[in-house]
């Protein structure tokens, strides 16, 4: 049994008669970077970007299921809400917290995950930069006046 012997370990293996001759065409991993496409930067970045999305949505559906919960289900429902139950909600520092942790993980949620889509679909560098600027800015416009209105109402004024 001549030339059926198993080279030693971290020897080149032969692959067959056509290796030499022909080498296999080089197919290019399906998620492999397109020239065009943002390099990674930021180390681990994306990662965290991922747990953020997978951690917030849970917290979310907690929040928003409670938020329904008592606005909706609880009490009167709808008919009940009205100005003089929001300004009497907002006393409590507790509903004004699960409020403003709403409005920043809906809000932060939100934009991670279009953040994602323009990476994704915004194939010019000029145009990526730019749908994320006007992204980043909405995002912190958002949630700047969305938490002054919650942290600063005062139900008295006027």
């Amino acid at each position: 049994m001549t030339g059926t012997a198993t080279p030693p370990p971290g020897a080149a293996r032969p692959h067959g008669p056509h290796d030499a001759d022909h080498p296999a065409p080089v197919i290019e991993p399906p998620r492999a970077r397109r020239a065009g496409t943002p390099a990674a930067t930021r180390g681990n970045f994306e990662m965290y970007a991922w747990l953020f999305m997978r951690l917030s949505g849970v917290l979310l559906v907690l929040l928003v299921l409670g938020h329904l919960l008592i606005q909706l289900v609880l009490g009167d429902g709808v008919q009940r809400i009205d100005f003089a139950f929001v300004a009497d909600r907002w006393k409590s520092p507790v509903w004004q917290t699960w409020d403003l942790f709403l409005l920043w993980l809906a809000t932060l949620h939100g934009a991670n995950g279009l953040r994602t889509v323009v990476n994704d679909y915004a194939e010019r560098d000029a145009v990526r930069l730019w749908l994320k600027a006007l992204l980043y800015t909405a995002t912190a416009f958002t949630t700047v006046l969305g938490s002054l209105v919650i942290l600063t109402f005062d139900p008295d004024i006027g």
